[in-house]
């Protein structure tokens, strides 16, 4: 577990949302923020939130839809701790199960009508972090994305969602691993300004879905050519869902 002095208190939506983090290894950013944006859950619905961290996501989640059965996955007890810790200081329900992926805990053996994942995605090689927790967090290793893809197919419904973020490069690993069990992939792009390659990609893609797979138009981060100073460089679009909570489900229509 982490000391409180191996902690920071970190807003998230412009304060809506305050969540205890470490101040060294994976700190949540924008993507759990996006993934949450990009779920298509309703009240009453169940999520499952695969590696789930500190709970980021399913909270972004949960504070934009009020009344969902929200649970998370996470591999380190450490993190888990804090998703806890996270939701109920934020007043959302969420339980939140020890465990690996690759061989789901019992707890966890049962039907979902979404599954939500910001998995791992920085590719092996190069220098990891000397942070185990972020190396964890962050890099591809022995749970490939395939295997997060696997794990998500079992757990969904019939007609069930998932929702992934995952690095632009990922993107053909991610079709491929979808294989017959999940169909009607929508891949939206998240460039980080325009006319810039996307980065980062968001994935529906739904359990005996038919449809014909969908590259949308790219949602676009910033204003502006280049990165200037201080200065608010999201667009409105991003600022409506980073700091206001917006969703992003009109982008996949």
């Amino acid at each position: 577990m982490f000391a409180e002095s191996e902690l920071s208190d970190d807003k998230f939506l412009c304060g809506r949302l305050r969540l205890l983090q470490p101040v060294k290894g994976y700190r949540a950013a924008t993507d759990p923020v996006l993934l949450a944006a990009a779920c298509p859950a309703t009240a009453g619905q169940s999520v499952l939130d695969l590696g789930c961290g500190a709970g980021a996501a399913s909270l972004c989640l949960g504070h934009r839809v009020p009344g969902l059965i929200l649970t998370g996955l996470e591999l380190q007890p450490g993190y888990a701790d804090l998703a806890r810790r996270n939701a109920a200081r934020n007043g959302i329900a969420l339980e939140v199960v020890e465990g690996d992926l690759a061989q789901i805990p019992a707890a966890l053996r049962r039907d979902f009508d979404h599954v939500i994942a910001n998995p791992p995605y920085y590719p092996p090689g190069g220098t990891p972090s000397p942070v185990q927790a972020r190396a964890t967090a962050m890099q591809v290793d022995d749970t490939p994305l395939s295997l997060w893809v696997e794990a998500a197919a079992r757990r969904l419904r019939p007609g069930g969602w998932l929702t992934m973020i995952s690095g632009a490069d990922t993107l053909p690993d991610l079709l491929s691993a979808l294989g017959p069990k999940l169909g009607s992939a929508a891949v939206l792009p998240l460039a980080p300004r325009a006319g810039k390659p996307a980065l980062r990609i968001l994935l529906h893609a739904r359990k005996g879905g038919r449809a014909r797979f969908r590259l949308l138009a790219p949602f676009v981060i910033h204003q502006g050519a280049a990165h200037d100073g201080d200065r608010e460089s999201y667009t409105p679009d991003a600022n409506a869902v980073l700091r206001d909570g917006a969703d992003l489900l009109a982008w996949f229509r």
